[in-house]
């Protein structure tokens, strides 16, 4: 069974972003890395790179499938997640500990067009 985290945002493709000031950690939900399965890769864009809100910014790839990774928000990568390079399964130990990149917002307001947890619950039990 899936866990779920209050306090974040959630998009309908099972990204998160946990806030944090003008930041956003983004990263793939345990819903998400349940569906993946053994997560074996994990495509991250580089640091200064621009991301918007909606358009994919990567790639996680299983034993069993790829799948896109979709940004929730606009901004410019100011961080990726180093480990992940080297240890793609973090994501499949614990989701919401490991995110994949750390993004400076341009548009804070985009956060009110994602789910709060008891939406994206609801979303993802009736996927």
């Amino acid at each position: 069974m899936s866990n779920y985290q209050s306090g974040l945002r959630y998009s309908e493709s099972h990204e998160y972003v946990r806030v944090e000031g003008q930041f956003a950690y983004i990263g793939i939900t345990d819903y998400a890395q349940h569906a993946l399965g053994n997560i074996v890769y994990v495509d991250m864009p580089e640091v200064d790179d621009e991301v918007t809100a909606g358009e994919e910014f990567g790639a996680v790839e299983s034993v069993k499938a790829a799948s896109d990774l979709i940004s929730p928000v606009s901004g410019t990568v100011v961080e990726i997640n180093e480990a992940l390079e080297d240890q793609p399964e973090l994501l499949n130990q614990d989701a919401f500990e490991n995110w994949i990149i750390k993004v400076q917002m341009s548009d804070p307001t985009e956060l009110d067009e994602l789910m709060d947890v008891e939406a994206y619950k609801a979303h993802c039990e009736n996927a």
